[in-house]
């Protein structure tokens, strides 16, 4: 492989969005730099692929003396020119999940991938040869799987699954003829809304549930909200648990955030609402989301709840408009054959019922079968070329906050 050398002062422009200057040897000493083209042709296509705003590298070239001295081999693929750590930001400006990243990573080919850190911000890349390595270094130094969409529970695309979501709108539903369409891999059902059990349960849930069961159409539920606090939110959890009691659900249980006048009370309002109904349904053994556009989202829950919760967004344009992660996309109406009239279509991007399943959510009994942090570590193929201590010394501060939310 192609290796190129630089002046330690050289900021030539190696690509449309890299120079020289970003890869050195952070050591302070004035050495040159040691950069493979193909890295740097990687992270081109990365670039592109993810529409980032920027990509900063934190860690490029490493002499060996650096690359010891911050926990490395000395001999890692940092000191071959072939490595880099990367924080990839979108087009809001905000660092895109390495989990993301890593996904992409491995569409494009490169040989060693992984997370390097618990805010999931920061990720290992290099275009080693002879064999790959796709690690998360939150859970030790070896490789931790095949196969990083599996790993996070997420969907590539050629994988994506098509669904629908209905409530009383609907009316009566032929789930044997929406069956046989092939246009509906899962379904997400109105339970009910606001804080009284009498007469706010759907009308069609109890009959729309018994449908996907009978007829193998996987489904999660969604619980409209009228709460205009965190102690009404909490209420309307409770109401919602006692309406899916008894049942199973292989997607997400999610609270539907819509109304004007809960916008109109703020941000603050808005995040301790999504915050006190998917808390009080976690804690009761269900996953939680939450159901919101891509406006409202964006302007009136904190990112931090964002984060937090699994996103259902809805965003009617020809793509999704929504800068952060989202696990299902509510992408506008169309006819499907068993329902009269329009239904709002979806597409899911993550494996929630493996997920759900194996962890014994939402009515399921908890599956035997290892996580995959729990599978064997493959030590032939765990070189330690990324020591993340360079990177993990400039945000430690950071991480440190928020790792206990994230375990």
């Amino acid at each position: 492989m192609p290796v190129n050398h630089y002046d330690y002062n050289d900021s030539i422009q190696l690509s449309p969005h890299f120079n020289a200057r970003e890869f050195r040897c952070s050591c302070g000493k004035s050495h040159e730099t040691l950069l493979a083209s193909e890295l740097v042709d990687k992270l081109e296509s990365l670039y592109t692929a993810l529409n980032c705003s920027k990509i900063i590298v934190t860690s490029g070239y490493r002499c060996p003396e650096h690359d010891k001295a911050v926990g490395g081999t000395s001999s890692g693929q940092h000191t071959k020119g072939t490595a880099a750590d990367v924080c990839c930001y979108g087009q809001d400006g905000q660092p895109i999940s390495s989990k993301t990243v890593c996904c992409k990573a491995q569409d494009l080919g490169f040989g060693g991938i992984a997370n390097i850190t618990a805010a999931y911000q920061y990720t290992h890349l290099d275009v080693r040869t002879g064999y790959r390595w796709l690690g998360d270094e939150t859970k030790g130094n070896g490789t931790v799987t095949e196969d990083f969409y599996k790993y996070f529970g997420l969907t590539s695309a050629k994988n994506i699954l098509y669904g629908i979501d209905v409530s009383y709108c609907q009316q009566k539903i032929d789930w044997v003829k929406v069956k046989a369409s092939g246009k509906v891999s899962f379904a997400l059902i109105r339970a009910g809304f606001g804080k009284i059990l009498k007469n706010q349960v759907d009308d069609y849930f109890e009959e729309n549930y018994a449908g996907c069961q009978k007829n193998g159409i996987p489904c999660g539920a969604f619980w409209y909200s009228y709460a205009t606090s965190a102690a009404e939110a909490r209420q309307e959890a409770n109401v919602c648990l006692q309406v899916l009691q008894g049942k199973q659900f292989a997607y997400p249980i999610y609270f539907d955030l819509e109304e004007e006048k809960q916008f109109a009370l703020g941000k603050q309002v808005c995040s301790e609402m999504v915050e006190a109904f998917c808390s009080t349904l976690e804690q009761a053994g269900y996953y939680a989301g939450l159901y919101c556009s891509t406006f409202y989202l964006e302007n009136y829950v904190t990112k931090s709840v964002r984060n937090r919760y699994t996103v259902w967004c809805a965003d009617y344009s020809s793509e999704c408009g929504y800068s952060g992660d989202y696990g299902i996309w509510q992408k506008g109406c169309g006819t499907i054959s068993g329902i009269n009239g329009d239904v709002d279509l979806d597409e899911c991007y993550i494996d929630y019922p493996t997920i759900i399943k194996n962890a014994g959510l939402n009515g399921f009994t908890k599956s035997a079968t290892t996580t995959p942090e729990d599978t064997k570590k493959e030590t032939s193929d765990t070189e330690k070329d990324t020591s993340d201590n360079d990177t993990l010394k400039q945000i430690l501060q950071h991480v440190t906050s928020i790792d206990a939310k994230l375990k």
